[in-house]
């Protein structure tokens, strides 16, 4: 089945792709005016209401209480640790330089996977690792605003810990759907964010309008909104079309930049971006006639057995604040 330009589903995951991209340059807008603690907390304080009100309607069940500890895992890396690391590297580094970075999550994530969870890892999942890592070293090393500093390594650090994620809820995956998941996570890393608090309430207090309203935007729809509509998008589409099209987040991500902050890439960074997705593109490859269940679930994947989807902020998530 091929998605129809004009199917909710399509528009579903051009939706998805377009939030996903968009919360890079809104949090540059947000860390200036809010700091990385208040952004965080709001953010993800936010999300997790949006999320909560619309569990009733998704159908989204109660945890089991010995799923608890890996929902916790969850939460604290994936969306805690996650924000806080996103948002302090992107005080320095550029947004669409950021979402370079986070791109090669999925690389993070398989072998993580093949160490943790004894996952086996097939030649195009080691070179596609290696390539991609190989990308992400080249946008470091750009000269700069995203430059090789600190605050790259941070955000290099934020895409370790989208990996952690990665790996943790695939346990989870196994019980419940992919928006449960993220649903869990999200309320969760609001319960560990909670010393945050404070720091978020004297900072709201004095933060710029357009900063508000940038965190308003971050947690109802890259982090809310893109969770819904992705879960939707995956559970109609076939997988090579939900994995391609969230290729593209980083380079959309790049053309909002330039139209909303006027960021201009410099060329290695755009040359170690592709290099980056080219590394992920590899990982996720399947030859034709190899059996769907063998592909490595990714950050840039679908579960489809069991009837489960993974569900994560890119990229930020996307996001999961994937982010």
């Amino acid at each position: 089945m091929q998605p129809h330009l004009i199917s909710s589903s399509f528009l579903a995951l051009t939706g998805t792709v377009v939030l996903w991209a968009s919360a890079f340059p809104a949090i540059r807008v947000g860390v200036d005016g809010l700091g990385v603690h208040a952004l965080s907390f709001l953010r993800i304080v936010i999300a997790a209401v949006a999320l909560l009100l619309a569990a009733p309607f998704a159908k989204v069940r109660i945890p089991r209480s010995s799923d608890l500890p890996m929902i916790a895992l969850c939460g604290a890396t994936g969306i805690t640790a996650y924000q806080l690391l996103l948002n302090w590297g992107e005080m320095k580094v550029a947004a669409g330089t950021a979402s370079l970075l986070i791109a090669i999550a999925p690389a993070f994530s398989v072998l993580l996977g093949s160490l943790v969870l004894r996952e086996r890892l097939s030649r195009n999942i080691v070179l596609g690792s290696v390539v991609a890592i190989t990308g992400a070293a080249i946008v470091s090393m750009a000269k700069g605003a995203g430059g090789f500093t600190v605050s790259a390594f941070i955000v290099l650090a934020a895409a370790v810990v989208q990996g952690v994620y990665h790996v943790a809820t695939k346990p989870l995956l196994r019980h419940y759907t992919g928006l449960e998941v993220a649903t869990y996570a999200m309320v969760a890393g609001t319960v560990l964010a909670l010393p945050l608090a404070p720091a978020a309430w004297h900072a709201t207090l004095q933060a710029p309008a357009d900063a508000l309203v940038s965190v308003l935007y971050l947690g109802l729809l890259p982090s809310a909104l893109g969770f819904v509509i992705w879960a939707y998008a995956v559970a109609r589409l076939p997988i090579a079309a939900s994995t391609a099209a969230l290729y593209l987040v980083a380079p959309v991500a790049l053309l909002i930049s330039f139209l909303w902050l006027g960021e201009v890439p410099h060329l290695i960074e755009l040359v170690g971006g592709a290099v980056s997705v080219a590394g992920v593109i590899m990982i996720n490859w399947r030859a034709p006639g190899r059996p769907a269940a063998d592909q490595p679930v990714t950050a840039y994947g679908e579960n489809t057995r069991r009837g489960t989807h993974r569900i994560v902020e890119p990229l930020s998530g996307p996001g999961p604040i994937k982010e």
